[in-house]
């Protein structure tokens, strides 16, 4: 068999791509949309749930009878799981998913006379899982900044500032509010671990990609940090299993799953990572230098680095690469494409009304600018708040390029430590709009590539099964087959005095609203 799946829990929805590494060629991609599937069984909206004041969480459940359904759903579509030989996958990163002590047994028990959502129905100690929005705990920022000996201190162990979506500040904010429930929990899982764990039936670690964005990593060991454990909660090292290893087997898959879905029972399981670090997999940048662009929910631009070592500690964070050789230097936005889709929404707009309105507007839109904080932003650490300069928040055209050029000149501005010219590899849902892309080409003046997917986590996971499966094969020539460019967009030159004088105009902006 030479018959990969990768799985990728993201924000909004649960993908499974097959790719036979035969051929190199891609056999399935099916995704199941939270929103449209469980809005009402859980109330989301985006794939999670707002409850305010920087409140956002999911529902590890409604990922349980995801996964279900994409079964299911590959099924139907004809494709037979039993040829799959491996199995890896991706978790959005940072969110936490809190278990009890019968967990181990449930997922040992699983039957297939039962769904699997109500058989694991009694396995939480918290039903809900904070992720990656989650921007509640400042408080838990500074005490655990404090606890360690500073900012400086805590980049220099983890390779990481502190972040309030980080796994370690959401951790201690659930031991400080509800000490009763934390003590209760045996094992803290992140969403690609708990993934990983239904799949073999019981709890594994997460990897060294996925644990970099705890903020309770040593960025060099790739082990937990004691200093950080210490400093973030009590008894946390007991909670946690060792970090792993990309390519050591999680386990074979379950008995349910080869009865209920019709897996072979020598399928293996190997670690799940994060979705940003198997975007990097997912889209060849397995040598240092090379850069990419997600386009996603949010908005990460990250690019492949030889040390651990982090240029810009006050913006980017630094993850191990799956590669467990490489690292990833990365920036996120929380205004990606939920910033996209409230213009979009505002304006009454589908999205054909906002490419043709990209269309119809010219490169520098005059002048007009837009800082697009729809949400609390990351990059620059900024409030929540829509600021316009030079543009009339009437006229629906000018409003959606500016939110595109904002996005594109804030990425251009906040990775120029990067010191990268090459091309610009995308990935995400907003990759697919052309009109965007060419944006970024021309703020970057830099080629972007389009690939033939725009799910470079679930690529990536897939590439990472195979690899961990055979790992004699190179890194390089296991995935070039998968990620040669099926587009290219050239920078226009005559653009490029435009963005150069609009970038100090938009720098100048930013720099206002902290000063």
């Amino acid at each position: 068999m030479t018959r990969y799946l990768g799985i990728d829990a993201s924000t909004q929805s649960m993908t499974g791509m097959i790719i036979d590494v035969e051929d190199s060629h891609t056999l399935a991609e099916t995704s199941i949309n939270f929103d449209e599937h469980f809005s009402q069984t859980y109330g989301v909206t985006h794939g999670a749930m707002n409850y305010g004041n920087g409140v956002v969480h999911s529902f590890p459940l409604m990922w349980v009878e995801a996964l279900e359904m994409l079964f299911d759903s590959l099924r139907r579509d004809g494709h037979d799981l039993s040829t799959i030989r491996g199995i890896s996958g991706s978790g959005q990163q940072h969110g936490t998913v809190y278990l009890n002590d019968r967990t181990d047994i449930l997922l040992k028990n699983l039957s297939t006379n039962k769904p699997l959502h109500e058989q694991l129905a009694e396995a939480f100690t918290r039903p809900s899982a904070p992720v990656w929005m989650d921007s509640s705990t400042s408080d838990q920022c500074v005490e655990i900044e404090r606890n360690v000996g500073g900012a400086d201190a805590l980049v220099s162990l983890t390779g990481n500032r502190i972040f309030e979506r980080f796994s370690g500040p959401q951790i201690r904010k659930f031991f400080e509010t509800d000490p009763e429930a934390y003590e209760r929990t045996a094992h803290i899982s992140l969403v690609s671990s708990f993934i990983a764990s239904i799949l073999v039936g019981e709890v594994v670690s997460v990897d060294a990609g996925d644990g970099s964005g705890t903020n309770l990593m040593d960025i060099r060991s790739r082990q937990w940090c004691s200093a950080v454990l210490d400093a973030t909660a009590p008894g946390l090292l007991r909670k946690l299993l060792p970090i792993t290893r990309s390519d050591e087997p999680a386990g074979t898959i379950h008995p349910y799953f080869i009865d209920r879905h019709g897996f072979s029972g020598d399928c293996r399981v190997f670690p799940f990572s994060g979705d940003n670090p198997c975007s990097l997999i997912g889209l060849g940048l397995v040598e240092a230098g090379a850069a990419a662009l997600s386009l996603g929910t949010s908005d990460t631009l990250f690019a492949c680095t030889q040390d651990a070592i982090n240029a810009a500690p006050d913006e980017a964070c630094l993850f191990s690469s799956p590669d467990d050789q490489h690292y990833m230097a990365l920036i996120c936005y929380m205004n990606g494409g939920l910033a996209r889709e409230a213009v979009k929404d505002q304006y009454q707009l589908d999205w054909t009304g906002f490419t043709d309105s990209l269309v119809q507007t010219p490169p520098g839109n005059g002048g007009a600018l837009m800082l697009p904080y729809f949400d609390k932003e990351i990059v620059p650490h900024a409030r929540q708040g829509v600021i316009r300069s030079n543009l009339d928040a009437s006229i629906a055209s000018d409003n959606v390029r500016a939110v595109v050029e904002a996005q594109a000149l804030s990425s251009k501005l906040h990775t120029q430590w990067l010191e990268n010219s090459g091309p610009l590899h995308v990935t995400g849902g907003g990759s697919a709009n052309p009109e965007i892309l060419k944006i970024f080409a021309d703020v970057h003046n830099r080629p972007v590539h389009c690939h033939p997917t725009t799910n470079a986590a679930a690529l990536g996971s897939a590439l990472k099964a195979c690899h961990a499966d055979r790992p004699d094969r190179p890194w390089i020539d296991l995935v070039t087959p998968f990620v040669s460019a099926s587009a290219v967009i050239e920078p226009d030159p005559s653009t490029r005095a435009i963005y150069s004088e609009l970038l100090d105009a938009y720098q100048q902006l930013e720099a206002s609203i902290s000063s």
